[in-house]
Formats: C-alpha cells, sequence, structure tokens
C-alpha cells in the first residue's frame, strides 16, 4: 500500500471545503485531477472516505484518515519549512518557542545578544501555550522552549529560572479591587470567573472546584484580559503574566492561596546546533528575572 503526500493533502483539502470546485481552486488542479487522486487513494485503502459523489459528508472511515492526514500535513510542511530555513541559515539556526509573558521580557535582548556573538545566525521565535511547546520540542520543532510548571520529558533537559505567586485580575472599579483587604477564595468565586489554562496548575482544592464549574472559559490571554476589562468578569493568573499584559488593570494577591506558577527552562539534548542552544541555555539561568531585565543571578 502506497499512499502519497499529496493523495492526503487533496483528501484532506476536499474534505475541508466539502466540494471538488473549490479544492480543485485551493490546489491550484482541475476537478478531474482532484477527482482522480481521490479514487486513487480511496483504491489504496478499498474503501469509500466519503458517503456520496457530492463529497460533503465523510464515512467513518474517512473521519479517522482525515484527522490523521491533518497531523501528518502539519508535521510535513513544518518539515519542509526546517529545512528550507537550515538551508537558508548556513551559519546556524536556534528555535525557541516560549510562553507570552515571558518571551516578552526576555527574548528582545537574549536575541540581541545571540545575533551579536554569532554573526549570520538566524533565530526563530514563537509564543504559544505550554502545550504546543512541549510538542514543539517532542517532535524537534523547537531546540529551546519556556514553559509552565514542571515537565518531565526523554531527551529534554529541564532547570527552574522561577515562581510567581497566582492572584486575583480584575478591573480598577471591581469591588474586589476597592475592598481593604486581599480576598479570599471564596470572595473571588462570589463573583463571575473567567477560567484560564493556568488555573489548572492550581492543586488548591477550592480553586479546583470553583474553577471546574466556572461557566465561561477563555483560553486565549489577550482575549482573557479584555473580557477582565469590562469589570463583569475576574480572573486568577500569576503576577507575571498581568504585568506583561496590562498595565490598566488590578492584581492582588489572594489571601488564602499562596500558590506559585513555576517557569521553566527546556532544551533538547539533540538540538540541530547544539552549541547555540547551549550559549542561550546559559544565558536564560543567567537571566536576572526579579525584574531588572538584565543577566545576574537566576531567583531561587
Amino acid at each position: 500500500m502506497v499512499i502519497k503526500v499529496e493523495m492526503l493533502r487533496c483528501f484532506a483539502t476536499v474534505a475541508q471545503t466539502g466540494n471538488l470546485s473549490e479544492a480543485a481552486e485551493r490546489l491550484g488542479r482541475t476537478q478531474s485531477a482532484v477527482s482522480m487522486t481521490l479514487k486513487q487513494l480511496e483504491g489504496t485503502l478499498g474503501q469509500r472516505l466519503f458517503e456520496s459523489d457530492r463529497k460533503n459528508r465523510l464515512t467513518v472511515l474517512g473521519e479517522q484518515v482525515f484527522e490523521l492526514a491533518q497531523t501528518q500535513l502539519r508535521q510535513f510542511d513544518y518539515t519542509l519549512k526546517a529545512i528550507e530555513a537550515c538551508a537558508n541559515s548556513p551559519a546556524g539556526l536556534l528555535r525557541i518557542a516560549s510562553v507570552p509573558s515571558v518571551a516578552a521580557k526576555v527574548f528582545p535582548a537574549a536575541i540581541r545578544v545571540m545575533t551579536e556573538r554569532n554573526p549570520g545566525l538566524s533565530v526563530e521565535l514563537r509564543d504559544t501555550d505550554t502545550q504546543l511547546i512541549l510538542d514543539a520540542l517532542v517532535r524537534g520543532q523547537a531546540d529551546i522552549g519556556i514553559v509552565s510548571g514542571a515537565h518531565k520529558l526523554n531527551g529534554i533537559r529541564q532547570a527552574p529560572l522561577f515562581s510567581d505567586r497566582f492572584g486575583l485580575l480584575c478591573a480598577p472599579g471591581h469591588p474586589l479591587a476597592m475592598q481593604d483587604h486581599d480576598p479570599t477564595i471564596e470572595e473571588v468565586f462570589n463573583f463571575p470567573v473567567g477560567r484560564n489554562n493556568l488555573m489548572d496548575l492550581i492543586r488548591n482544592p477550592a480553586v479546583a472546584s470553583a474553577a471546574a464549574a466556572c461557566r465561561v472559559a477563555v483560553h486565549n490571554t489577550t482575549s482573557l484580559i479584555a473580557v477582565a476589562r469590562t469589570g463583569n468578569w475576574v480572573t486568577i493568573l500569576p503576577r507575571s503574566v498581568v504585568t506583561y499584559m496590562s498595565t490598566d488593570l488590578v492584581f492582588r494577591p489572594i489571601a488564602d492561596l499562596p500558590e506559585r506558577r513555576l517557569v521553566s527552562l527546556l532544551m533538547r539534548e539533540k538540538a540541530a546546533f547544539p552549541q547555540f542552544a547551549e550559549q542561550l541555555w546559559a544565558y536564560l539561568v543567567a537571566f536576572d528575572w526579579s525584574g531588572s531585565g538584565q543577566p545576574g543571578r537566576p531567583l531561587a
């Protein structure tokens, strides 16, 4: 059985669009060529992938193949881009993935230092959530990662960078912002709370139980900040995220929630250019995470 990448790309495009004509336009091919490629794939599999010739509904097998095809196509396309990036970076390539708040704090300076030390070095930086960073490291799509929490992964070196306390984020006019004492967990959840992914790191049973009952979950931090600005919702975030994302909202410690978010540095042991990954590792471990923004001694 031989299944070619272009067969999967053709099938996935038809499945996404629901018809041959739009799929053919996206692929830059004729409808007859697309139809022929689909028939070849179905012939190879020995089963139909669409329930009818209209191509607007997948069979059970089609649903399974579609999910797998999307994963493989993303990986294949990324691999091609990585090969091109390496070919266009003869002096070396350093691929970094970080949670957004840390990326904004350290990487403007880090990239300047790395490129000054290594003329011709190409740097690729992406900011995204922790799970996608872990996936990128495991798949060889990133050399250095900065994530929330501690994660033991085969072939990945890890070191703690800093920790910061979880607290309440709310609008300046919110009752919890104006009261004369730090709010308690109970007081926070007496108001509508927007749940976010970082709250999953909190092990406090009261927070975990109340968070599970939240009716609104906002997974994008920028959107979460916008929701909090309305004054109708509050949320719980680490202090450094709030410092990075907002200057017009109030951060208050929660009296009975001393938990802190750990931020960890990860490095793929089989980095494409290990000498550059090691340099950045040393820089980040020595960075002054207390707020001065200069290389120095890391926080305990």
